[in-house]
């Protein structure tokens, strides 16, 4: 009755513990995800951070709980058996403990490349997420061009590379269990022969030998438990270093530090000689030796060939990105002295194609909101009228509360491109950036886009980058951009 207690409180205790560890785990890595700067998001995948969300902190919960739960309890077997071993015949006991240098030295190399092939399994296993995420989010551009055979035999290729490295660590788990069972059977074969010996020299009973090799085999079956253990934990290992590269990064651009002005902008944007790459391109420059000034209260539209920089100068206004050479200035004030989430709360944006959450169109709006502030319903109401959302939600039966499903597909694009203007209009910002809000749309939806942008763009900075002449011909100011 104690025994089977004392194993329901182990399980339920120590199971209670690997969820809450997986819980914190997940919870501080998710921050610490989000707390990076976008170049960094450019590097990864959104399947293989998932994947280290997901799989890498169930493998470190559970070698850090259930795991250990079982390995404390074989290292007291262990003890337990080894100190009778002992007290029943220091002699056979010493000589079982021959075995004890070699099975060290296998650990400690078996364990390092656990750890290694771990580690490199996991990262491949989070490659093949990234490849079936990046299929699954552009599945009507394979199944336009036929490619879903193509796609299945390349997932299979992955799949296939991610099993030769699971052979790899099988076969040297296979090679250290069978070299531990080995010492274990060569030790009980000795133990047999000297203890024989010993019983012929009247130096040992038999019954005392038959009680030592019932504590030897309590003992192996200890052994055998903890290389489960050592080995689980070892790949808890490898997973913790792949979690832990992300939780001890710093960001280069933290959302908590800078300067906050008490005062809302001005808005006065200047571009100083700028110089730009990304991160993921350092050898090709985007912007070289660009300077633009943006006047408060007036509108300056950017034209150019694509990929000449135009959205780029929005990213930097934005400072999710910081330039390598020159400053980005608002009201004279370096971009990278002030404080991010205070520059941001005062810069709305509607870029080409907005990106809405599968919740309600109320939801999506006032997730433009300013953190720690909530709109009034009158304030909803106005931004709604001015955006023209309410052109089509008065048609909807649930209204503002209709659900625009996974990335707004369940709306047309001008029907998210006045949701996204919405958003961005509810903070009422200093700053306004459009980035060809309307190019994608037809002759009615962008009628009825620029409508609500040019309530949108009254009395605030507002720079626009447009191809089409009927959005960039109301503009103050127009630069031309031609190789940064």
């Amino acid at each position: 009755v104690l025994g089977g207690c004392a194993n329901f409180a182990r399980v339920h205790l120590f199971g209670n513990a690997a969820l809450r560890i997986v819980r914190n785990l997940r919870s501080r890595l998710y921050k610490s995800m989000l707390m990076q700067e976008v170049g960094w998001f450019d590097t990864k995948g959104t399947g293989e951070l998932i994947n280290r969300l997901s799989n890498d902190t169930l493998m470190v919960g559970t070698s850090l709980s259930q795991n250990v739960s079982d390995g404390l309890r074989s290292v007291a077997m262990i003890g337990v058996g080894t100190g009778m071993m002992v007290y029943t015949s220091p002699q056979l006991a010493a000589m079982s403990a021959l075995v004890v240098p070699a099975m060290a030295g296998m650990a400690i190399v078996y364990g390092r490349y656990v750890r290694r092939i771990t580690k490199v399994e996991l990262d491949k296993y989070a490659e093949i997420m990234k490849f079936a995420e990046e299929r699954f989010g552009n599945v009507k551009t394979v199944k336009t061009f036929c490619r879903e055979q193509q796609e299945v035999a390349a997932f299979d290729g992955h799949l296939d590379e991610a099993l030769q490295i699971g052979y790899k660590e099988t076969r040297a788990r296979a090679i250290f269990f069978g070299l531990t069972g080995f010492c274990g059977n060569f030790i009980i074969i000795s133990v047999l022969y000297y203890g024989g010996t010993l019983v012929l020299q009247d130096s040992l009973t038999i019954g005392a030998l038959t009680a030592f090799m019932l504590y030897a085999g309590y003992v192996a079956i200890s052994m055998n438990g903890l290389s489960n253990f050592y080995s689980q934990l070892n790949k808890g290992i490898g997973a913790a270093e792949r979690i832990w590269e992300i939780l001890d990064r710093e960001c280069s651009i933290p959302i908590d530090k800078g300067i906050v002005p008490l005062e809302k902008p001005v808005g006065e944007v200047g571009f100083q000689n700028v110089f730009f790459t990304f991160p993921t391109r350092p050898e090709s420059a985007v912007l070289a030796d660009f300077s633009l000034n943006l006047m408060p209260g007036t509108t300056t539209a950017v034209v150019g060939r694509s990929g000449s920089g135009k959205t780029t100068i929005a990213l930097l206004m934005l400072r999710l990105y910081d330039p390598q050479g020159g400053s980005v200035l608002l009201d004279g004030i370096d971009l990278r002295t002030v404080n991010p989430q205070w520059l941001r709360n005062n810069i709305g944006a509607v870029s080409q194609e907005p990106v809405l959450f599968s919740s309600s169109i109320r939801e999506n709006i006032l997730y433009g909101a300013n953190p720690g502030e909530t709109p009034s319903p009158e304030r909803l109401q106005q931004v709604v009228e001015d955006a023209n959302v309410s052109q089509f939600t008065d048609q909807l039966p649930d209204g503002l509360d209709t659900l625009v499903g996974q990335r707004g597909m369940m709306l047309s694009g001008g029907q998210k491109q006045r949701v996204a203007i919405a958003r961005a209009l509810i903070k009422n910002p200093a700053i306004l950036i459009l980035d060809e809000a309307t190019s994608a749309l037809d002759a009615v939806s962008e009628n009825l886009v620029q409508n609500a942008l040019d309530n949108l763009i009254q009395g605030r900075t507002v720079l626009t980058i447009a191809h089409r002449l009927s959005t960039i011909r109301n503009a103050d100011q127009i630069a031309v951009l031609s190789e940064g």
